[in-house]
């Protein structure tokens, strides 16, 4: 019978060598985590670990150039329906003779935003007490930036013309152009300025936020 030993070299051996990749592997994965974590807490965590804290230029010229980057932002859209009618008669002809008449179903939408590229430095406040800066800015008005109507969801529901005029291939237009003007109405009349312009300020208020402003008050 033979009696067979393992060298305990050989095991010393093995678990230096799984040691060693556990450590690279392990540093492979902080450097991931490192590049990665740009937001947030995971930033945050980052930031103990390597010591370094980000900085941001916050003086007035960098806050409103940041700021004006984002031009025309939209932070509303309402999708609206009505149905429009158009029509054109005869002075002296009945409409069953020389009527024009037409229905239309339509549906289109309406963006309203801000346009921070009219934001000036006289518009932003800066102040630092015991070391905490906070921020007042004056926002631009809010606008209707546009008004368009769906033309695959806007159908004719009815379209009757008197037995002795042609149709009038101008009719659905000239509708459909009313039908922008009634729904650029309605829009405004539900309140679509207030809720961007708030909508507006939250955007704002989170971004200046982020900038490190210990108090933010955006009007």
């Amino acid at each position: 019978m033979t009696t067979q030993y393992r060298s305990g070299r050989e095991s010393s051996s093995g678990s230096f060598f799984a040691f060693l990749l556990a450590l690279v592997l392990g540093a492979a994965l902080v450097v991931v985590f490192l590049h990665h974590a740009t937001s947030g807490l995971p930033a945050h965590l980052a930031s103990l670990i390597t010591g370094r804290t980000s900085a941001f230029d916050t003086s007035v010229p960098a806050v409103v150039e940041k700021i004006q980057r984002l031009n025309r932002l939209e932070t509303v859209v309402y999708s609206l329906d009505t149905v429009v009618e158009g029509s054109k008669s005869s002075m002296v002809l009945p409409d069953l003779l020389a009527g024009d008449r037409i229905l239309l179903v339509v549906h289109g939408q309406s963006i309203g935003g801000v346009d921070l590229s009219k934001l000036k430095p006289e518009d932003v406040r800066i102040t630092e007490t015991n070391g905490a800066r906070s921020i007042h800015i004056v926002l631009p008005a809010s606008q209707l930036f546009v008004t368009t109507i769906d033309n695959q969801h806007t159908r004719v529901y009815a379209r009757s013309t008197g037995i002795l005029v042609p149709v009038d291939q101008n009719l659905e237009s000239e509708t459909r152009a009313k039908a922008q003007q009634q729904l650029e109405h309605a829009a405004l009349s539900d309140g679509i300025l207030d809720t961007a312009s708030k909508n507006a300020r939250a955007t704002i208020t989170t971004l200046l936020y982020s900038l490190g402003f210990q108090q933010v008050d955006v009007t």
